[in-house]
């Protein structure tokens, strides 16, 4: 589970300031206006977000709002309704914490081998659609990519094994690494001591507002909103930040 999972809240973002997307060139998807591409020569850090940015996130909606219900429902004899119930509450007792995506934390919880059942379920995990050729376009000119996810190293090693993630980028950092999610404040200074990373030469993509706001806020200079997070929902523009349907169109700017 990232921490941007359809279970999750969304932290609504405040309007950016002018300075935090200076090198932002494009207009916002959601106001109508025309979409321009970036100025790839300002940029020497690629930020991603993992769930809902690269992968498709209908594999965690579908494993935590149905899959996880289900077998719980079957284990403790409850309706599928009643066991939803109770996992959602479960999920929000723990949201903002590192424990709200620790698999082996949610396997001691319910009861169940969650871990396990990622790896029985793995034929549902994929990239999005553009997102491999993004990645591959990025890695030719030359600019470093890092994955910031707050999905648990252990779904981590079931994604990466099953879509081949790792060799298209520099490094996965999982939030257990840094010792907080992305939406904390603490987040991003702490992040920045374990990879470095310039702020102002970085771009940093995620489906997640509140992320995107956290971003924001400690000064990382280009912030894209990936609308479409699940290949089964139709896309979410961001009223807050540039909104992309796909990873691939931010490809047109210059090198």
């Amino acid at each position: 589970m990232d921490g941007n999972t359809a279970i999750s809240g969304k932290t609504t973002a405040r309007l950016p300031h002018a300075a935090s997307i200076y090198f932002v060139v494009m207009t916002l998807h959601a106001a109508g206006g025309s979409r321009d591409s970036l100025d790839w020569t300002m940029i020497d850090d690629v930020l991603l977000d993992m769930d809902g940015t690269l992968l498709d996130r209908h594999f965690d909606n579908f494993f935590f709002e149905e899959e996880l219900p289900r077998r719980y429902a079957a284990m403790k004899g409850l309706s599928f309704e009643a066991a939803r119930a109770q996992l959602m509450a479960m999920y929000r007792s723990v949201e903002g914490e590192l424990a709200w995506t620790d698999l082996q934390y949610w396997s001691d919880r319910v009861g169940l081998d969650v871990v396990a059942m990622h790896h029985e379920l793995d034929h549902m995990i994929g990239f999005l659609p553009g997102a491999e050729g993004f990645l591959k376009e990025v890695r030719a000119r030359g600019k470093r990519i890092i994955v910031l996810t707050n999905a648990h190293r252990a779904g981590v090693a079931v994604k990466s094994a099953k879509t081949g993630l790792g060799r298209y980028v520099d490094r996965i950092v999982d939030a257990f690494e840094v010792g907080y999610l992305k939406t904390r404040s603490e987040y991003w200074p702490a992040c920045r001591r374990l990879i470095g990373f310039d702020p102002t030469r970085s771009l940093y993509i995620d489906d997640d507002e509140g992320c995107l706001d956290a971003a924001r806020q400690y000064g990382i200079a280009t912030i894209v909103h990936s609308a479409k997070s699940s290949s089964q929902l139709p896309p979410a523009y961001s009223a807050q930040f540039a909104s992309v349907d796909q990873l691939s169109s931010l490809l047109n700017g210059r090198r």
